[in-house]
Order: structure tokens, then C-alpha cells, then sequence
């Protein structure tokens, strides 16, 4: 996956509380075998009228301004309901590097760092404050930092955030779980090269 340093973008504000994965990409479109392409349909129940083509222009994130958004804001408990990973892979190829919450379902939380999205948590009055900003402006900017752990804005706003030791150093290196198992590929082929004497045969009669 690819590294996670810091992002500088804009931010987008979904002011919504317990926004489940149902929403952030629908159950129709799981059937897709490739983790990308879902950006088109992230939050497809809201993006999109009726007919499924016409964008919906009561949808905060259709608006002009939150086009090419880096950075999604939004409310707490964000990811919760089913464990689907396609919700991450859908943030993630619409253009969402960062998430910013008050807080997250665990299984939703977990899948971010292991796709490359980082999900931020900050206290919710500070997350009401940054919304109150996207809202406000036409164009609001924030940067996300992984290794000096902060959010901050041109207005002099920062924040500083925590984050698992183990999860920093994955997403600083751009390691899933394959990369972090790839990591010990000398171990695996001495291993394998071992392994033969010991295998049980089966004698063809």
C-alpha cells in the first residue's frame, strides 16, 4: 500500500453521526473482486437521485467546493454496522487520504490502517469546530501530519492526535499485512528449504 506521511487538502464535512458502511459504499456493489473502482460509488444512496446518475445536489460532498477532497470530517461511531473493507477501498479511491472523527467502529478503524487512509481521532468539540470551518468556507484546507501527529490550518489551528505505535509505523512504511509478512522473507526461505526433510511421505504401492 502506499506510505502515509502527511496529506494537505481539502477537507470535506459530513456532519453526520453513525454514517454505517451500508452507506459508505451499498451492499450492490460488493461483488466487485477488485479493491479499486469503488470511488464512484461511495455514499451512492446519497451522491445520486433516484435514477442512480443524476448527482444529488442536496449532498454536502456534490458541492462545488469539496470537489477533490483529500481530507473527510464527519461525526462519531463513522464506519460502524458491517465489517466490509470495500468501505475504506471506496474513501480511498474517490481521493480520502485522512479521516477526521470523534470515533469509529473498531473493524472500520482497523481496515483504514491497512489500506493506507488514516483515521484520526480528535474530541468532538475540536471535530465541531473543524466542520463549523469546512462549512463556512469556501475552500477550507487542512494538513494532516503522521509524524509530528497533528492537524492544523493556515489560521493557526492544531491539534495533535494519537495514534498505536504499530499502526504509525505501518502506514509511515506503506506496510499491510503482506508487506509486514514480506518483511521476513529470508526467515520464510530457510524455512521452506528446511521443511522437506521433515514433510511425511506416503509410499505408492
Amino acid at each position: 500500500m502506499d506510505r502515509f506521511v502527511s496529506v494537505t487538502g481539502k477537507a470535506a464535512p459530513l456532519d453526520r453521526v453513525n454514517v454505517d458502511t451500508d452507506q459508505i459504499i451499498p451492499k450492490q456493489f460488493l461483488k466487485l473482486i477488485q479493491r479499486t473502482g469503488f470511488g464512484k460509488y461511495l455514499f451512492y444512496d446519497w451522491r445520486y437521485l433516484a435514477d442512480g446518475i443524476t448527482p444529488n445536489p442536496e449532498f454536502i460532498l456534490n458541492a462545488k467546493a469539496y470537489q477533490g477532497a483529500r481530507i473527510l470530517v464527519t461525526g462519531r461511531n463513522f464506519g460502524c454496522g458491517s465489517s466490509r473493507e470495500h468501505a475504506p477501498w471506496a474513501l480511498l479511491d474517490y481521493g480520502f487520504r485522512a479521516v477526521i472523527a470523534p470515533s469509529y467502529a473498531d473493524i472500520f478503524f482497523n481496515n483504514c490502517g491497512k489500506n493506507g487512509i488514516l483515521p484520526v481521532v480528535l474530541p468532538d468539540e475540536t471535530v465541531r469546530e473543524l466542520l463549523r470551518k469546512a462549512l463556512s468556507a469556501t475552500e477550507y484546507t487542512l494538513t494532516v501530519d503522521l509524524n509530528v501527529q497533528t492537524v492544523s490550518d493556515t489560521e493557526g489551528f492544531s491539534a495533535p492526535f494519537a495514534i498505536d505505535p504499530f499502526r504509525r509505523h505501518c502506514l509511515l512504511n506503506g506496510l499491510d499485512d503482506i508487506g509486514l509478512t514480506m518483511q521476513h522473507t529470508a526467515d520464510i526461505d530457510e524455512y521452506e528449504s528446511r521443511r522437506p526433510g521433515w514433510l511425511p511421505t506416503t509410499a505408492l504401492r
